[in-house]
């Protein structure tokens, strides 16, 4: 059925999304400015981007569940409220700590509203305009992430770090508004809540991370980065004994994984979000410390990539509506693969537009054949009772991804010089193999996505 206020609806969703996709991008462009202002070291920096996506990643499954139980723009409203008063917060925070705890509180309201967000917007459309509505969704949120980092940069250079929370206040303030009046409240109250899986979830990524982030400030695995790993990987176990005990009660039910499909979509979200997230967090670092350019050129010289994605992403909904997903969901990584190989030409002292220039823009053809592709997907695997689950479950894979990789990345981010640019080379090439995996992986895992049949309403 569709909604009363389909284009308002659409509005509330992309708004609330934005904030998430904004922040992220500003903040890659703040840390050497962070780091100087509240005497960070380059391992503490990590954690300025950790501390945020732990929680969003960990939280993002309960997040979605929670939304199919309570009521999807009941958690969307809580999530946006959330995320602001953290905002705040954050641009008052007086020392490193505070605003990791900040952070921290950031990532669970972007934890709540992200799949909320895109759960309200699969409730809201069905058929061939749902495509349409998630690309339109996809590409102005990837607008909203190109025009983050150069207002990111030009706020750093003229006011300070701390002006780019403020940003976020009368976004979210527009977003409830539109969401309480005009956007239609959707759930499945019959649902149960898996708080053990949330639990064991959060346990798992935060010892893996944790573990990762010493391993790449120290550059050796000692006995605590061996316990940690441990501990993550017997909370991975455990994870996985629990959902499978609780069956269809589980926030993940295992027996998503039976599909070939969905585990493919599964990898292909971790192997290329992991490696995109890596590498546009090292990429305006390395171009700052390493090339001399001011926060404001950093951002400018990634707006290739999140506007082409933003541009292209409509239409690739409506062609993915057509044609399915495996074949953009095939040559999209590859070309980003391409792409990540091209950032090989970056070094201190070659211009912009013969070494940035061309690894950006291939990245943003090939994400933009992605990202509405990957979202209509997901939502086409499950039922409309588990759509907040499964948009939930998708983007904490792609947090995930990420998550790793910026733990992963502190060997770069701690590299200085020479070394810098020299490490970042290794990141590209690693972000172009995991790529090129993604491709693939759809290519062999995805045939035709077909929708379950809906449980009776």
């Amino acid at each position: 059925m569709a909604a009363k206020h389909p284009n308002l609806t659409l509005t509330a969703c992309i708004l609330a999304s934005s904030l998430a996709f904004i922040d992220g991008s500003v903040t890659n462009v703040a840390l050497p400015a962070i780091g100087a202002d509240l005497r960070a070291t380059p391992a503490e920096l990590q954690w300025t981007i950790n501390a945020y996506m732990l929680p969003l990643s960990a939280l993002l499954l309960i997040g979605g569940a929670a939304g199919d139980h309570f009521g999807r723009r009941k958690l969307l409203v809580l999530g946006i409220a959330l995320f602001t008063v953290a905002s705040v917060a954050c641009a008052v925070a007086a020392d490193l700590t505070l605003l990791l705890a900040a952070r921290a509180l950031q990532g669970i309201g972007a934890a709540i509203l992200l799949p909320n967000s895109l759960a309200t917007l699969g409730h809201a459309f069905t058929g061939e305009a749902r495509g349409k509505a998630i690309g339109t969704w996809a590409g102005v949120g990837a607008i909203a992430g190109a025009v983050g980092p150069p207002l990111g940069g030009w706020l750093v250079d003229a006011i300070g770090w701390r002006a780019i929370f403020y940003v976020n206040l009368p976004v979210a303030l527009v977003a409830i508004g539109i969401a309480l009046f005009y956007v239609e409240e959707s759930s499945e109250g019959d649902l149960p809540l898996d708080l053990p899986g949330a639990f064991t979830a959060t346990l798992a990524l935060g010892a893996v991370t944790w573990a990762l982030t010493l391993w790449s400030s120290h550059h050796a695995i000692d006995a605590t980065v061996a316990i940690g790993l441990a501990a993550g990987l017997a909370a991975i176990g455990l994870f996985l004994w629990v959902e499978h005990r609780r069956g269809d009660r589980a926030m993940m039910p295992v027996a998503m994984f039976g599909s070939r499909a969905f585990a493919g979509l599964t990898l292909l979200t971790f192997l290329l979000y992991g490696a995109l997230g890596g590498v546009l967090l090292l990429l305006p670092y390395v171009l700052i410390q390493a090339g001399g350019y001011s926060a404001l050129h950093a951002g400018f010289a990634l707006l290739p990539m999140p506007l082409g994605m933003g541009i292209a992403s409509r239409i690739m909904g409506r062609i993915t509506a057509k044609v399915g997903p495996r074949w953009p969901l095939t040559i999209g990584p590859m070309i980003v693969a391409i792409g990540f190989a091209l950032l090989l030409l970056v070094d201190e002292d070659a211009p912009y537009w013969t070494s940035v220039f061309p690894g950006a823009l291939a990245i943003a053809i090939g994400m933009a054949s992605v990202a509405a592709p990957l979202t209509t997907a997901v939502l086409a695997s499950v039922d409309e009772t588990h759509t907040g689950t499964a948009s939930g479950f998708n983007s904490a894979i792609a947090r995930t991804g990420g998550l790793i990789a910026t733990a992963i990345a502190g060997a770069v981010i701690a590299a200085a010089g020479e070394g810098l640019v020299s490490a970042f080379h290794t990141g590209a090439l690693v972000g172009a193999a995991a790529a090129a995996l993604s491709g693939a992986t759809a290519f062999l895992t995805l045939g035709e996505v077909r929708k379950p049949t809906q449980r009776p309403r």
